[in-house]
């Protein structure tokens, strides 16, 4: 981990082309703010590099990488889709299988990240006719020649939104193999900061017990019973809230019948002087 020039530490973390690390790097942030956290985009094939190098401190990379040099957390699988031009008839399909492709010329770029070996040890194996061309140095000058009308190419869904262009268009291969991205560093360079997005990628709490709290033996707080407490005080409130309310409403019934007690009696005294008053006129 390099420091800045104000003598920040800076933590670099690596990404191959089409993963999002912004997500966990905004909770980086939120959690270690005395940790400049550095980005740095890279092609999938130097990131083992810079790893061993110490260039970057982690990475997010896709699988398969060297087990005994590197260790790695599996985060997601990607869907794989085929790259086609707008008008090509599978862009009116929700989705097609390998089988589909099989008249199709289907490019084969250098960087491709999708294994196609049938079985381990056998070259790899695409559908469709490509032995009339050369391999394309790259994703994106395949997806160039896509364009072109030279052929199809399938790729990660995340890489063909990365090179989206109007003129394409993309759908899910079902059967095709798929790509697995995860977050990987130097077995023997488990630092705290490491630990530390570790927990971030598995979703641990800021109060987990891993980390660097953890690992300088400072107890990590007990999360707050929000919850709880929340819906304690609420009850309380209700309990009060509804207590004032029965006496209210109870006040207000004695109120009401008092007042038809008084009403009854004054009705009495009026009814009892109306009818001494007729008696006196009768006589």
């Amino acid at each position: 981990m390099d420091r800045t020039e104000s003598g920040t530490p800076t933590f670099r973390l690596a990404y191959a082309p089409g993963v999002t690390p912004s997500k966990w790097a905004r909770t980086w942030a939120q959690r270690l703010p005395d940790v400049a956290l550095e980005l740095v985009l890279v092609p999938g094939a130097e990131a083992d590099r810079l790893l061993r190098d110490g260039t970057v401190d982690a990475a997010f990379l896709r699988l398969p990488v060297d087990a005994e040099v590197l260790s790695a957390i599996p985060l997601y699988a990607e869907t794989s889709v085929v790259v086609v031009p707008v008008e090509h008839p599978i862009a009116a399909f929700a989705s097609v299988t390998v089988a589909d492709l099989a008249d199709e010329v289907v490019l084969h770029p250098l960087d491709d990240v999708l294994d196609w070996s049938a079985r381990p040890g056998e070259a790899a194996v695409l559908p469709g006719e490509r032995s009339a061309l050369d391999r394309p140095a790259t994703v994106a000058d395949a997806v160039a020649l896509v364009a072109s009308e030279v052929g199809l190419v399938v790729v990660p869904q995340s890489l063909a939104r990365l090179h989206h262009r109007k003129d394409l268009t993309y759908r899910p291969v079902d059967d095709a193999p798929q790509s697995r991205v995860a977050l990987c560093w130097l077995a023997d360079r488990t630092t705290d900061e490491v630990e530390e997005l570790i927990g971030i990628v598995r979703g641990r709490t800021v109060n987990s017990s891993r980390g660097r709290a953890a690992s300088t033996h400072e107890p990590a707080e007990a999360p707050a019973p929000v919850r709880s407490t929340t819906t304690g005080a609420a009850s309380s409130r209700e309990r009060d809230e509804t207590a004032d309310r029965r006496a209210a409403q109870q006040r207000k019934a004695r109120a009401t019948a008092q007042g038809r007690a008084q009403g009854h009696t004054r009705g009495q005294s009026r009814g009892q002087a109306q009818a001494k008053g007729r008696g006196r006129r009768a006589r």
